[in-house]
């Protein structure tokens, strides 16, 4: 087996949390486009609505430069329903870790260069596979409540588990930096 095989599921970084992120760094090394996953990124599954709180904390991060994506594997009406009247893109039904989401958002604010884009997302399986596979750089952050995570993300759970153990094995380094804390979490 080779080892490099599960490259794949080991993000860029790992960060508790979206708030603990410094997008200012990420955007002076040459990062313009910000791909964040909704449910359980931003938000738990039971809110519903952009607060006032995480507008401003999006309104920074543009502030700073990035276009800002917002995506997620939920359905039309219930990302529709968080973006509400405000005016930022954003992408459901993504179906990452598949590549279709991501092209669409990046067609959305004319980027071009997948190496200018960072995906943020608390799903290995699904944000972290797909934007690896994108070519992005992807943060892993820990979901703001699993208890509240729907049944597709459970089962994805599981099999981010079984990928995370052949990491931990093959890849003890990057494990040991990137997926450890992320475990430790759990």
């Amino acid at each position: 087996m080779k080892q490099g095989k599960y490259l794949k599921f080991i993000p860029s970084e790992y960060q508790k949390s979206v708030k603990n992120i410094d997008f200012l760094h990420l955007y002076h090394a040459g990062f313009r486009t910000l791909f964040i996953d909704i449910d359980n990124t931003l938000v738990s599954y039971k809110e519903h609505h952009l607060t006032d709180d995480l507008k401003g904390f999006l309104d920074g991060i543009q502030a700073i430069g990035f276009q800002l994506v917002l995506i997620s594997n939920n359905k039309q009406p219930r990302v529709e329903t968080f973006v509400g009247n405000h005016d930022y893109p954003y992408i459901f039904n993504a179906r990452k870790p598949l590549k279709r989401g991501f092209k669409e958002g990046m067609h959305l604010v004319n980027e071009l260069d997948p190496k200018k884009v960072v995906h943020v997302g608390d799903q290995v399986m699904t944000d972290v596979l797909g934007g690896n596979r994108m070519g992005f750089y992807t943060i892993l952050v820990s979901a703001i409540e699993r208890k509240s995570d729907i049944l597709p993300t459970r089962i994805n759970r599981k099999m981010e588990a079984f990928f995370i153990k052949k990491v931990k094995k093959h890849q003890k380094a990057l494990y040991e930096s990137r997926l450890r804390p992320y475990v430790e979490t759990l």
